[in-house]
């Protein structure tokens, strides 16, 4: 039985404290509204983010950061991109100097254009192991037992046997690599390509357009994560094309549902006002396009949607001028 901290209780957050209850470690919770936390200890649910899905008794709630981070091997940060360096800089006095600390947010910082786990580091000091969960896995579907396969990317092979040991679970697979650039810079752009693959289906432009977004999307995810230090092959598998396709395609996810109500007509402060959930990909894309820019990257599917949720420009518009850019030859995914 390992001792985890998880740190968030959203869906994500909340899905993976269910499921590492469930297959026998002791995991603390920790909720920023305490009136969650008390709900949840009191009902063992949680309604607001992950409604009909039981808590196991193994799973505490609370709102101590001290309290959750106690005594802890394992701690998984599962905090939204834009508030994971508040979180980290609160955690840091009372985090184990010999946890795994893991990071589950698929974003980018946008002032800083950094990956999540380059500001955990920065805010621990850089003194415990870092690895990076991510791949094709909707909170909802985890916290069913439906089957998920998902990456732990660690430069430190010891910190990612010891994740794909204790996390896996009977519905619950994990393959390591060290590619933790590639890993996260697939994790974070995937939902700006879901954006436009929300657009596109709103628009009623077919599998055949949303074949080439998805394709086209990858050529512009695995660019990007080449240039910063990625490998080509990573974006080739789960955490890059597996979890690029899920969130194009898959009914639970926020940024497709963004793009959808984009291509509805409605306005993104609109949209956001009414979602419970974070929609990475909205920060993700500008921060996404400054990154280009700094390394001379041409992101032609970011910097449209970027245009439609400015709303300097209408969906079908921003279609129109992706389909009428200059032809090119196809193998320029490097």
């Amino acid at each position: 039985m390992a001792r985890i901290c998880v740190l968030g209780a959203g869906s994500w957050g909340t899905a993976l404290a269910v499921h590492f209850g469930r297959i026998g470690h002791d995991v603390n919770l920790w909720a920023r509204d305490p009136s969650l936390a008390e709900t949840m200890r009191a009902e063992q649910t949680n309604a607001a983010y992950l409604p009909g899905i039981p808590i196991p008794t193994s799973v505490f709630p609370t709102t101590s950061v001290e309290e959750a981070l106690a005594d802890r091997v394992f701690v998984v940060s599962a905090v939204p991109s834009h508030g994971t360096r508040a979180v980290m800089q609160s955690a840091a006095a009372f985090v184990p100097r010999d946890a795994i600390v893991v990071t589950a947010t698929k974003g980018l910082e946008l002032r800083t254009m950094l990956r999540v786990s380059e500001v955990i580091a920065q805010e621990l000091g850089g003194r415990r192991p870092l690895a990076v969960l991510s791949g094709p896995s909707f909170a909802l579907e985890v916290a069913r037992n439906q089957p998920t396969a998902i990456c732990v990317a660690s430069r430190d092979h010891g910190a990612a046997m010891a994740v794909q040991q204790e996390f896996r679970g009977p519905f619950f697979r994990l393959y390591a690599t060290d590619d933790v650039i590639g890993v996260e810079m697939g994790g974070a752009m995937k939902n700006v390509i879901a954006i436009a693959a929300g657009v596109n289906e709103s628009l009623g432009l077919g599998p055949n357009a949303l074949a080439a977004l998805i394709t086209r999307g990858l050529a512009e995810i695995t660019r990007l994560a080449c240039a910063t230090g990625g490998r080509r092959e990573t974006l080739a598998g789960l955490s890059g094309l597996g979890d690029l396709v899920l969130t194009c395609t898959g009914q639970l996810s926020r940024n497709r549902h963004v793009g959808l109500e984009l291509g509805r007509g409605r306005r993104l402060p609109e949209i956001l006002a009414s979602m419970k959930m974070v929609a990475e990909g909205v920060k993700t894309t500008d921060a996404a396009l400054e990154l280009g820019a700094r390394y001379g990257v041409e992101l032609p599917i970011a910097a449209q949607m970027a245009e439609v949720m400015a709303g300097s420009k209408q969906p079908r518009a921003a279609v129109e001028e992706l389909m009428l850019r200059p032809q090119r030859a196809e193998p320029e995914l490097a």
